[in-house]
């Protein structure tokens, strides 16, 4: 696209420059990108534009402010407020694509997974767009819920690939910054909601409301809510537009754990489930719903459950050990994780290793180490991803939450802490490693660690 027609609508410009594409992140530039320079992006806003023409823009559109580069550059007034237009304009294909959007303080990556497994085993293509990536696409993304570029790139993209039903995690900072703007939100699931990012929140109902605004969209035919949360009344008022299901553990007539996940029946079916915890068959529910609500039916849908299996990361199972890995990293996370294990293994104790992120909400930090110690026997406190903060300092806050009676491990080094854990771990005991799941790196002030707490434990296996 020529840049004069993609900005006729925006602003006067005679720059004649054939474009392949837009981009915010200067290090995804391609050649033939237009690079948008934001004002007050750290990561991606002007001081980055050598960087973005080293990578092969062609050309930069910047934010409220005259700049001269080596490349035709555009001064836009509001240059945010523009994105959803240029974004649609560029990749007009994208809102052709029905999105099933889900949200949720836990659960949103397990439940886009089994909804994405769903459709696969019936013969619905599809793409999943979410914490762990993107699926069926060449395009990269670091967030749970893509940049709106990105995002609409991957959509058009689906769209010509004969993609017509994409799964995408949908994040309240994705919702608050306007990332989903426009997209053509079929459905929308609600997980629950539980307290975090209240570092910018800054309140539990200002974190409600920002999700609510998925469930107000006019594009939506169905929305799927969890109605064990007790937060779900507000979903529902908010969504009186659409269809509307709910979905409670009290739809299962037996749950029974066995070492292995569940032996479940369900509308009279009985099958087994490779799913370790009740919250992932409450995700298990929320896909089965979903799928429901796109036009399948429930008795093709139930004998499909026994095959699925969790993303990486979520309660991932270290080989030849009775140690698992968890995304956990909230109070309500780290408790029904350790409820899982110890339901599971009813006769073992309970060891957790875990931190807390720096330069995140610091109010969740000494109830996340209530709980530990009120559910676990023994605790590795341990960095997570201190990034600018002191490492030190977390783990004080912490240890605010726990009595000082109780006996536990300081170990700051991550790897150190978890393969010590592994090694020592004895036959009457299940290990916990929370917090970072699937992630490969740590995040420091000054550095980025290669770091795998999957690949540590796998290889602490003796």
């Amino acid at each position: 696209m020529n840049l004069n027609e993609l900005l006729t609508d925006i602003v006067d410009t005679k720059i004649d420059v054939e474009t392949q594409g837009l981009c915010l992140n200067a290090a995804n530039i391609q050649t033939g990108d237009v690079f948008i320079a934001l004002q007050g992006q750290s990561s991606h806003g002007v001081d980055y534009v050598d960087q973005a023409i080293e990578n092969g823009c062609v050309a930069v559109l910047i934010d409220s402010q005259d700049f001269d580069c080596s490349v035709p550059s555009v001064r836009v007034d509001n240059l945010k407020q523009h994105l959803p237009m240029l974004a649609s304009t560029y990749y007009p294909q994208a809102v052709q694509v029905e999105v099933i959007g889900i949200t949720g303080t836990n659960g949103k990556t397990s439940v886009s997974y089994f909804i994405s497994q769903l459709l696969n085993q019936l013969g619905v293509k599809n793409g999943l767009i979410g914490t762990l990536g993107i699926t069926h696409s060449a395009v990269v993304s670091n967030n749970t819920t893509p940049d709106i570029l990105t995002l609409y790139k991957t959509l058009h993209q689906y769209h010509q690939d004969g993609i017509h039903t994409a799964v995408l995690e949908v994040s309240s900072h994705g919702l608050d910054q306007d990332r989903v703007a426009g997209i053509n939100f079929k459905q929308a699931v609600f997980t629950n909601l539980t307290q975090d990012h209240l570092d910018y929140h800054h309140s539990l109902d200002e974190y409600r409301d920002t999700k609510l605004k998925l469930f107000a969209l006019d594009s939506l035919k169905s929305v799927v809510i969890n109605r064990d949360n007790d937060q779900h009344t507000d979903f529902l008022a908010i969504s009186k537009h659409a269809t509307q299901t709910t979905y409670s553990l009290d739809e299962f007539e037996k749950i029974n754990a066995t070492t292995e996940g569940f032996l479940c029946q369900l509308d009279g079916f009985v099958f087994e489930s490779p799913l370790l915890g009740r919250f992932n068959l409450s995700n298990v529910l929320a896909a089965l719903n979903s799928v429901e609500q796109l036009g399948f039916e429930r008795s093709s849908i139930i004998p499909l459950l026994h095959h699925l299996f969790p993303p990486a990361g979520r309660m991932h199972r270290i080989k030849n050990t009775l140690a698992w890995v968890d995304y956990a990293h909230t109070p309500d996370a780290i408790e029904n994780a350790i409820n899982t294990l110890q339901s599971h293994y009813p006769d073992h104790q309970i060891r957790i290793v875990f931190g807390c992120g720096g330069n995140r909400d610091q109010d969740k930090r000494a109830k996340m180490g209530k709980i530990a110690s009120d559910l676990a026997s023994t605790i590795v406190l341990t960095n997570d991803n201190p990034r600018s903060e002191d490492p030190q300092a977390i783990i004080d806050d912490i240890l605010s939450g726990i009595d000082d009676s109780f006996e536990l491990d300081i170990t700051l080094d991550r790897q150190l802490a978890i393969e010590t854990a592994i090694t020592t771990l004895n036959e009457n005991e299940c290990l916990l490693i929370a917090g970072k799941g699937h992630e490969s790196t740590q995040e420091f002030k000054d550095k980025t660690l290669v770091l795998s707490d999957i690949e540590i434990a796998q290889n602490a296996v003796i």
